[in-house]
């Protein structure tokens, strides 16, 4: 399970890359663009992994093999995306405020890189939980501008 959940990141980061920035575009390009509603028509590659996993599920359960685990692994791994993804990076539902975690604030700022580009091409940073370590350097920064700015003590 935790094998699996460790390797949907991989697999995340290349359908990110190949799939969703490639021949997918069309249903991915739907996140990229800002909108008012509530739904994307890039959450039904949640629906995808929902269904894979699902099936792993019901392949392994009886008896209980490796297959129940891997689905139990993409469900993990499912549900840290929604969390982190939907719910802290993109606020789809306001529960976490600004944070002064590093690593949290790196994992912010290189999905905001990632969204700069509004086109198919020309995107970096793919991945949904590694960040590249120059992002920890501008969280770095960013944190000690707020605890600056919370203090009172920038003077611009």
């Amino acid at each position: 399970m935790v094998l699996t959940f460790v390797a949907m990141e991989a697999v995340a980061w290349a359908t990110h890359k190949y799939v969703l920035h490639g021949f997918m575009w069309f249903l991915h390009k739907s996140h990229h663009t800002r909108h008012q509603h509530t739904f994307e028509l890039n959450d039904l590659f949640f629906a995808y992994y929902g269904m894979l996993a699902m099936l792993f599920f019901i392949f392994g359960e009886s008896p209980l093999d490796y297959r129940f685990w891997i689905g139990a692994g993409i469900t993990l791994y499912g549900v840290a995306y929604f969390l982190i993804h939907d719910v802290f990076i993109h606020r789809r539902i306001k529960l976490f405020g600004k944070t002064s975690n590093k690593y949290l604030r790196a994992l912010n700022i290189a999905h905001k890189v990632h969204h700069k580009v509004n086109q198919r091409d020309g995107s970096e940073s793919f991945g949904m939980l590694w960040v590249a370590p120059r992002y920890f350097q501008s969280a770095s920064k960013s944190i000690r501008k707020q605890k600056q700015i919370n203090r009172g003590s920038l003077l611009n």
